[in-house]
């Protein structure tokens, strides 16, 4: 499939994907609840990352609406981003607690009204011209044309469930929230009704792997079907058991290749770095040995890697854009999975 140029004019760009929403949303959303369908991306922070070959020759901030709108430009199929609260009580688009690291101002989220952060500038190569986004006008800025998946910085659930509901963006967003051995299914919760919900399962959630195949098996047996599972830190073993348990319940496996050192033995954080220099052993070794969903700061290079080895799966053109041995997991193309 062949990615869409770079946007040369971004409002009428726009416009046109808002009018073809429902749909595109419809597609999105199928693709992420099929096992079978493709290796996903997952753009961290949105894509902030030059993609010169691609015609994106600066950075530009994270979490913002021009990365997002270069994620939709590359054909991403998710963007990740991070939620914060204001004094005031607006929900926000901002990784840090701390405005001073993105922004030309000084402080924390919590100690700032909604006018105060908007007031602020995103640093970027040419001085800052974004401010902030809030949640509701990132949302709206997405309108079915790319999955957003909300990683929120403290117990804002409710309140981000209401704002996804009031922008009518249920089909495009998905929630997750780290889960405990002993948790009920979470997506049957009615704050997430109608919502994509995904289970995080951490190392340290149980103190043997087959105790973290046992959340994910739970946590997948509820009445509303979830679409993935995403691990954090795993080692070997529970990377295996989380993986077969995802497999049994026909879940998608979203790994993150963020960290770069300080994870000797752990198969879900290759490191992006190691994925730029040898792909194959990074990007490559997790896809095979049964992940479908990866989190990179480093979209392209992963978008062109999957398109190299024919991973993509079914990418809609008009978006800008068996169970195996466990012993011997083959390549997700060559399985009853194949994308």
């Amino acid at each position: 499939m062949r990615r869409l140029a770079p946007v040369l004019f971004p409002a009428v760009v726009g416009a046109l994907a808002v009018l073809a929403a429902p749909a595109e949303a419809g597609v999105l959303r199928d693709r992420l609840y099929d096992p079978g369908d493709g290796v996903l991306v997952v753009a961290h922070r949105a894509c902030h990352q030059p993609a010169p070959s691609h015609g994106f020759e600066q950075p530009v901030p994270e979490n913002s609406l021009a990365a997002l709108e270069r994620c939709i430009a590359l054909g991403v199929d998710l963007v990740e981003i991070d939620v914060r609260r204001t004094r005031d009580g607006d929900l926000i688009v901002m990784h840090d607690a701390k405005v001073d690291r993105t922004t030309d101002g000084k402080g924390r989220v919590s100690n700032l009204t909604l006018a105060q952060v908007q007031a602020l500038r995103l640093k970027d190569a040419h001085g800052g011209t974004e401010a902030p986004p809030t949640l509701e006008a990132f949302l709206r800025a997405a309108r079915g044309r790319i999955l957003v998946n909300i990683d929120l910085k403290g117990s804002l659930a409710g309140e981000a469930a209401q704002i996804v509901r009031r922008a009518d963006a249920a089909d495009w967003v998905l929630f997750k929230a780290r889960v405990r051995l002993d948790a009920p299914p979470i997506a049957d919760l009615p704050l997430y009704r109608g919502l994509a919900f995904m289970p995080m399962v951490a190392s340290k959630a149980a103190k043997r792997a087959p105790g973290l195949a046992q959340i994910t098996a739970r946590q997948a047996s509820g009445d509303r079907q979830i679409p993935a599972v995403e691990m954090v830190a795993l080692k070997r073993q529970g990377f295996v058991a989380v993986r077969d348990a995802a497999r049994a319940a026909r879940i998608r496996v979203w790994t993150n290749t963020l960290a770069t050192k300080g994870l000797r033995g752990v198969l879900d954080q290759s490191g992006d770095r190691k994925a730029l220099r040898d792909p194959d052993k990074a990007w490559g070794r997790l896809i095979d040995q049964g992940v479908s969903i990866v989190q990179t700061d480093y979209p392209t290079a992963l978008l062109d890697y999957l398109d190299n080895r024919g991973l993509r799966g079914h990418v809609p053109t008009s978006i800008a854009t068996a169970d195996v041995e466990s012993s011997a997991p083959a390549p997700l193309g060559a399985s009853s999975r194949s994308r």
